[in-house]
């Protein structure tokens, strides 16, 4: 039996070591290893919804330094699943809860039509700028990456979506992977969104923000970040451009650990946003009950809360688990499933549909 250390310090959270668990496939030594087991303790495993697998697979071991954990948990990877270029591997699940899809776990909506980002010449376009801002949260400048609709001008105000990237991604991430300024032209041009300024950060508040080397260790960062955004990133926004200034025009939406800082960050700041979207959200999330710890005033606050999964992404049963509880609590959601796994396509789509339902 095959065992592997992996050690990290004792003060990292829990949602770290879930993160660090489900993403270990993205090692190339243990490319060849099909199934593994991560040892972790009892909360952790609760909240990665996982039950212990038997001793007789690999096994990997996360150790808090000083600390063993007694519990393991599976995950199995699909042959040739390839991950986003730039995010981790993710280990593909046993679909849905206890194994199984449930009659929820159905497409919403078809796939998108083909060139929905394309660079039309016949359509007004908007303008993609990198914009500094002084962080007092991290202390040095940082940058931003800011979408201006066609024909934008300081009479006008507009509505801001705050859009987060992915553990291995930067301010440029959503840039790269969906083209989100293309694609909001497109339907601008077709009258299916509202004109918007979408803001994309870099949700890794610390000083030296590049994802690089072991990405894993700027978890704590992302917690950090919560606080950049509210008291540096907006801010310098609601400033520098002409924006509504409200929680009913104040967007957050992210991919993968930015959609899970999209959960936190929006229903802890209730009072800053009516809108959240959350694409294929990692273990950064809080359980469902602590995320949403009284499900009739965020029914009443939220405008849209939208929460998108691929059955075969391994992080599914994060998504599904919230859906859930959710649904038994009567708050409103959109639960956007596809067949899809942890990709950049999925995020296209689901941002795609996000668009054209937020700010109205």
């Amino acid at each position: 039996m095959t065992h592997s250390l992996v050690q990290v310090p004792k003060r990292t959270s829990n949602a770290a070591v879930i993160l660090l668990a489900v993403n270990l496939l993205a090692v190339p030594a243990l490319a060849s290893v099909r199934t593994h087991a991560f040892v972790g303790p009892a909360e952790v495993l609760q909240a990665a919804g996982r039950k212990p697998t038997p001793a007789r697979r690999p096994i990997i071991v996360i150790q808090k330094l000083g600390k063993p954990y007694p519990t393991l948990i599976p995950f199995v990877r699909q042959s040739g699943d390839q991950p986003a270029v730039g995010e981790p591997k993710i280990a593909p699940p046993a679909n849905g809860l206890g194994g199984k899809l449930s009659p929820d776990d159905t497409p919403l909506y078809p796939p998108p039509p083909a060139g929905i980002e394309a660079d039309r010449p016949d359509i007004p376009h908007g303008s993609l700028n990198m914009v500094s801002y002084y962080s007092k949260t991290v202390g040095t400048w940082r940058k931003m990456n800011v979408y201006t609709p066609p024909g934008y001008t300081a009479k006008k105000k507009y509505p801001v979506l705050y859009l987060l990237h992915g553990i291995g991604g930067d301010e440029t991430e959503w840039e790269r992977f969906a083209k989100p300024n293309l694609l909001l032209d497109n339907l601008l041009a077709e009258q299916k969104a509202v004109p918007m300024i979408i803001v994309m950060p870099n949700g890794r508040a610390q000083k030296d923000d590049r994802p690089v080397g072991n990405i894993y260790a700027a978890a704590p960062a992302f917690a950090a970040f919560e606080k950049d955004l509210i008291q540096d990133v907006i801010p310098t926004i609601e400033h520098r451009f002409s924006v509504q200034a409200d929680r009913e025009h104040r967007a957050i939406a992210g991919l993968s650990m930015g959609g899970g800082q999209s959960l936190d960050f929006g229903f802890a700041h209730l009072d800053l946003f009516a809108w959240i979207g959350a694409f294929s959200p990692a273990p950064n999330t809080y359980p469902p009950a602590q995320l949403v710890p009284h499900p009739r005033a965020a029914t009443a606050a939220l405008k849209l809360l939208w929460l998108s999964c691929g059955t075969i992404d391994g992080l599914f049963h994060l998504s599904e688990n919230l859906h859930v509880y959710l649904k038994q609590h009567d708050v409103p959601h959109v639960w956007s499933v596809s067949n899809r796994s942890h990709d950049p396509i999925e995020w296209r789509n689901n941002l795609y549909y996000f668009l054209q339902r937020v700010f109205r």
